[in-house]
């Protein structure tokens, strides 16, 4: 590693893939590209966060179908969302009976579990890792801000967190796109206090950085 990139010299492949998304997702030009489309965001379950973890649990298993493999085949499943204490990939992984690495990047989850796969195995310790992460529209308002049931108004700048997830399945061998480099991200605080506007916190414009 130099500097902020790791370099892969075995160039791990993504072999296989699974997505998920909810209704208001794949209403635009993103819903045909989405592998299961949701008609009801609760996905059958009682709560967001069971809607949330079942997701999760679905693109795993879809990852690894995908590649024409069972679960006793893959080494091991990383992923993570929003939740505390990432309770819905834990709670997903816990039927998998698969070694798991919970993390945790916010919108970065997803490469941060793609670059933790890659490294397992450009460095000869797995065969196959799942890497994977999704988060609830929902479930994301209540932990972030207000309980949807609270009907608070919500601001012109304030975002919307997907309702979806994805998986990976990230092998030594087999055909697929190569990983052959991971950046790793510096912490900046760019002052932004505006809880409702997280998009300016990670996407600033010119101008607000400071020398």
């Amino acid at each position: 590693m130099k500097h902020q990139t790791i370099y892969f010299k075995n160039a791990p492949r993504i072999v296989a893939t699974s997505t998920i998304a909810g209704t208001k997702e794949c209403a635009g030009i993103i819903g045909r590209y989405v592998e299961t489309a949701l008609s009801d965001d609760m996905f059958g379950e009682s709560t967001y966060e069971k809607a949330e973890c079942k997701m999760l649990s679905h693109v795993i298993d879809g990852a690894i179908a995908n590649a024409g493999l069972n679960r006793h085949e893959v080494d091991m499943i990383v992923s993570g969302d929003l939740l505390n204490q990432i309770i819905s990939a834990s709670f997903a992984a816990r039927d998998f009976s698969v070694p798991f690495l919970g993390v945790y990047g916010a919108c970065s989850t997803m490469a941060e579990s793609l670059a933790v796969a890659a490294t397992f195995i450009d460095g000869g310790y797995c065969d196959r890792v799942v890497a994977a992460t999704g988060s609830h529209f929902a479930s994301a308002e209540r932990q972030y801000r207000y309980p949807l049931e609270l009907g608070t108004t919500r601001p012109p700048q304030s975002q919307w967190t997907v309702t979806g997830a994805g998986g990976a399945l990230v092998a030594r061998e087999g055909r697929g796109v190569k990983i052959t480099s991971a950046t790793l991200g510096k912490v900046v605080d760019f002052g932004i206090t505006d809880v409702n506007n997280m998009g300016a916190a990670m996407a600033p414009e010119d101008g607000i950085i400071a020398p």
